[in-house]
């Protein structure tokens, strides 16, 4: 990609962060309204250097993404794996499947509570929440990818005897994975929210902590430093994946 096509491209998202913060600094000069309730975007990036310089920020970052990207292996994991089996065993999915479903008609904030007493106040506690959201979106998309690759091709590998790690190697797995992709893009963004709401339920670190931290101490200015970094580590996540993506699907273009 050359430079001028980057520009082009990344040219709209710095606009619409820029009228982002006009549009904020506008509301809070019209309004009002005092800091606690709606600081100003100056405030937020003045309570950010802040927290960078005295470490806290890092630090509580740090174990964020650590409860995330255990979570996110973990779901994916579990997801993979079962969603295999249920891909190739449609009497196992019927008898599966409404345990599933069910299992996604409660919401995790609502269990979060009984995990934490279950497993402590922790990282597993936060950790096994994350991989729970995580685990239905990987697991669907990947029984639909493996189902989707065509019976030809199956024909096609057994023919030339293939092994059943073959097939798995040389057939299913590159055949499915943009499927696969698709749901880990989804995953890795509720990883996210996962490990937040651990850590709202009972946490004495990472970003959840300071975000309840900034409420009690009515600095809202740090609860949008930790919500903005919260953002950042979704996006960062995103990116990941489609950086992968484009290395392993490169084969599409």
């Amino acid at each position: 990609m050359s430079v001028s096509k980057h520009i082009r491209n990344i040219l709209p998202v710095i606009l619409s962060i820029i009228f982002a913060l006009m549009a904020w600094q506008v509301t809070v000069q019209v309004t009002q309204l005092p800091r606690f309730i709606l600081p100003a975007p100056m405030d937020v990036w003045l309570r950010f250097l802040k927290s960078l310089a005295d470490g806290s920020l890092l630090y509580h970052t740090g174990i964020t993404l650590s409860e995330i990207i255990l979570g996110l292996l973990t779901g994916i994991t579990f997801a993979t794996v079962t969603g295999y089996v249920l891909a190739k065993s449609r009497a196992l999915e019927k008898v599966l499947s409404p345990y599933l479903v069910a299992s996604q008609a409660i919401p995790v904030v609502a269990i979060a509570p009984l995990l934490v007493i279950w497993l402590g106040d922790g990282i597993l506690s936060k950790v096994v929440i994350c991989a729970l959201i995580v685990f239905f979106p990987v697991l669907v998309n990947t029984v639909v990818g493996v189902r989707a690759v065509p019976n030809a091709l199956y024909d096609l590998m057994r023919s030339i005897r293939a092994t059943r790690w073959q097939i798995l190697l040389k057939l299913e797995l590159p055949a499915s994975l943009p499927v696969l992709l698709g749901g880990l893009r989804i995953g890795a963004t509720l990883s996210v929210i996962g490990a937040i709401v651990g850590e709202l339920v009972d946490a004495e670190e990472g970003l959840g902590f300071l975000l309840q931290l900034g409420d009690f101490q009515y600095d809202t200015s740090m609860v949008f430093v930790a919500v903005f970094m919260l953002i950042a580590l979704a996006l960062s996540l995103y990116g990941v994946v489609t950086l992968l993506e484009r290395r392993f699907l490169n084969w599409q273009s």
